[in-house]
């Protein structure tokens, strides 16, 4: 069973997400922008989608990279993944970097980056004195190794 998630254009020439293939976790999130953009090496920018969404609590939208504009291009998210919380009304940005050598030109209606939308639920810490036992510790950032 599909969820379902109100949207909204902001702006009229803005385009659906939609998914690219049937079992694809993440929509493509589209440019909406006037004219061309163009992104210099290292150069930070938000680019609008046009959108806005209502999601119902218990939920987020994630805005990841798109894995083909990474590795060709350096084209990824400044904050990694961005995050649209429930409670969020306002257009969808797409925070990206290039991180390629490269200027880049983000064309209206291209495909910069994806939208997972994923369940959460909040927590409560409980303050103790000490924490259970496990196997692996307090190791970490490479304690397991890189082989068998």
């Amino acid at each position: 069973m599909s969820e379902i998630i109100n949207i909204t254009k902001v702006k009229p020439d803005a385009i659906m997400p939609s998914y690219q293939t049937v079992h694809a976790a993440g929509m493509d999130l589209h440019a909406c922008l006037d004219e061309p953009r163009t992104l210099q090496p290292m150069e930070r920018a938000v680019i609008p989608t046009g959108l806005a969404i209502e999601m119902d609590p218990g939920f987020e939208a994630q805005i990841r990279a798109r894995s083909g504009l990474s590795i060709k291009h350096g084209i990824t998210m400044v904050n990694g993944i961005g995050t649209i919380d429930a409670d969020y009304r306002g257009e969808i940005g797409m925070l990206v970097i290039n991180l390629g050598t490269e200027p880049f030109v983000i064309e209206p209606g291209m495909r910069i980056a994806q939208l997972v939308v994923a369940r959460y639920e909040q927590i409560k810490w409980q303050l103790v004195e000490t924490l259970s036992e496990s196997v692996r510790g307090d190791g970490g950032f490479g304690s397991t190794g890189t082989t068998n």
